[in-house]
């Protein structure tokens, strides 16, 4: 997710689920193909496998960023065909381009032929009027004859005339039979459903009918979900991380990136919803909100907090 799902977010994520496969938030084209862009491609190792999604409309710009991505060391790489926001399809990319399956088809392809590791497509199941199965049909086996192999698949249309980014969030109704029939009809492609799932029992489900499941919005909201999911897909009998062991991981992270010189806020913005739905997690926000708004400066006194806090 853009501005969310950054380096640190990601660091996060991955002490509690060693399994996940984590995304990072979109990129354009133009930025990682700048001549100043290491710093947009900085990862820590731990993260992996990890995914960069890139973002553009231009098959050489999109092809120069897959080459650097890789080089970066990134598992695989996404092409965002399902941002429905108003700077994106500025850019004539994102969710606007499910109406050119051929350009699609033609970026996808100028990538893998590039690069080793796997390019992928996330979007919508329709954009505008442009939404009934047989659109989405055409648009996924476009791209399938292309060699694409891994779909994921937001299951609500976007409105791209009409409605904000933060209403295709919620407005436009879920249709998860859509993307089931999509798996059916396609059994040979990766099919991983997207959208509106917040439980650990709606993600287990989807497994029934499709072969995976990304979280997004939820996993910065309640970062534990991971943890329950962790348990019940990856790892079932064995022992799960521990709170206590994640907050004191975290916190020594901190340390290393706060004498690096990153910013307070940056550091603490993925924690807010660590303990979401416990006793103590109004006062936890609190807390975090005062450190990422500079209200205290004491470095090693947040340190501790993070590394201790309890919501007993």
């Amino acid at each position: 997710m853009m501005g969310y799902t950054d380096r640190h977010a990601r660091y996060l994520h991955r002490l509690i689920s060693p399994h996940s496969l984590l995304y990072t938030e979109m990129l354009t084209a133009q930025a990682i193909t700048h001549e100043n862009h290491e710093h947009l491609l900085k990862h820590h190792t731990s993260e992996q496998p990890v995914v960069l999604q890139v973002g553009g409309s231009d098959p050489d710009l999109m092809q120069m960023a897959a080459l650097r991505s890789e080089r970066a060391g990134f598992d695989q790489i996404n092409i965002n065909v399902g941002c429905p926001s108003n700077r994106v399809q500025s850019g004539a990319f994102g969710a606007c381009l499910m109406a050119s399956p051929d350009l699609v088809a033609r970026i996808f392809k100028a990538m893998q032929d590039a690069v080793a590791v796997p390019v992928t497509i996330k979007n919508r199941i329709g954009i505008d009027d442009q939404d009934s199965y047989e659109d989405l049909d055409r648009f996924i086996g476009t791209l399938a004859e292309a060699g694409c192999r891994t779909f994921i698949v937001h299951a609500r249309k976007a409105w791209l005339k009409g409605l904000s980014p933060k209403q295709n969030r919620d407005v436009p109704p879920l249709d998860y039979d859509r993307v089931y029939k999509l798996k059916r009809d396609y059994p040979e492609l990766e099919i991983v459903i997207n959208g509106g799932i917040k439980t650990a029992e709606q993600a287990v489900k989807h497994l029934a009918n499709t072969d995976g499941v990304m979280i997004g919005r939820e996993a910065f909201t309640q970062p534990w979900l991971l943890a329950d999911l962790e348990q019940r897909v990856y790892t079932h009998d064995s022992v799960p991380v521990t709170r206590d062991e994640v907050q004191v991981r975290y916190a020594a992270y901190m340390k290393n990136e706060l004498d690096e010189g990153t910013s307070v806020h940056a550091l603490v913005k993925p924690l807010s919803g660590l303990f979401h739905g416990l006793p103590g997690a109004r006062n936890w926000r609190r807390l975090i909100t005062g450190h990422a708004q500079g209200k205290s400066l004491d470095q090693a006194a947040l340190i501790d907090m993070v590394a201790t806090y309890s919501s007993d």
